[in-house]
């Protein structure tokens, strides 16, 4: 089962554009550049299920905790948010609301229903990172993330450095804490699931040959990792 937290950066239209330019909306400061077509991709090449968000994370990041002090930024890197400062309680709570429980009901559906028929799963979460973060280049192509069960990423990140053509990051640019993150600790580790988050540097998947290339590389490699977990 793949799911994107981040794969869109539509903001509803009660709340106006939030105060932010739509340059800055385009950037990956508002989404996961290219995840979203790659997850496409990548379900159709599986067969799998794809749940994504299609709300900004600058509305509210449905991969961070509610209480979390970036559930919804007052800014992001240097731009900030105007719409999202002084939010009463009513506010937010209509945003959570609106946005992030139902996001998460549907993947909590989904894998209870196979759950109950006895299927098994693996929940791959899906993410794109830019390459240059606050003027400083990033080297990886690519990066697994994990919190308590490696095992997933470790076979995955094995594979990918096995094509040599890649830097691979190991927990790196992020990694998963019960303190920022939600989808992995709450669907994956919670139900004691095989999981993976993958990242992909967005000048990578920008296009379609781009996307394309990825979704059969994690097409061809998610399988041989999780076999024999």
């Amino acid at each position: 089962m793949l799911v994107a937290d981040h794969a869109g950066n539509a903001i509803p239209r009660t709340l106006g554009r939030l105060g932010v330019a739509e340059s800055e909306l385009q950037r990956h400061i508002a989404w996961d550049i290219g995840i979203a077509d790659l997850g496409r991709m990548l379900a159709d090449a599986l067969d799998a299920t794809l749940v994504q968000q299609n709300y900004s994370r600058l509305v509210i990041d449905c991969n961070r905790p509610l209480e979390a002090a970036t559930s919804i930024p007052i800014s992001s890197e240097r731009t900030a948010i105007p719409g999202n400062v002084g939010l009463d309680k009513t506010k937010k709570a209509a945003r959570a609301d609106e946005i992030f429980r139902p996001y998460h009901a549907r993947i909590e559906a989904e894998l209870e229903r196979r759950r109950q028929s006895g299927r098994p799963v693996a929940l791959v979460a899906l993410h794109s990172f830019t390459p240059v973060f606050m003027e400083e280049a990033r080297p990886w192509h690519a990066a697994v993330l994990y919190n308590r069960d490696p095992r997933f990423a470790h076979r995955l990140m094995a594979l990918l450095n096995a094509e040599q053509e890649f830097t691979i990051g190991d927990n790196a640019p992020y990694q998963v804490s019960d303190a920022t993150d939600y989808t992995i600790p709450v669907h994956a580790e919670r139900r004691g699931l095989h999981h993976v988050l993958v990242e992909i540097r967005q000048d990578l998947i920008a296009d379609e040959a781009g996307q394309a290339q990825w979704a059969a590389r994690l097409a061809r490699l998610l399988p041989l990792a999780h076999e024999g977990l």
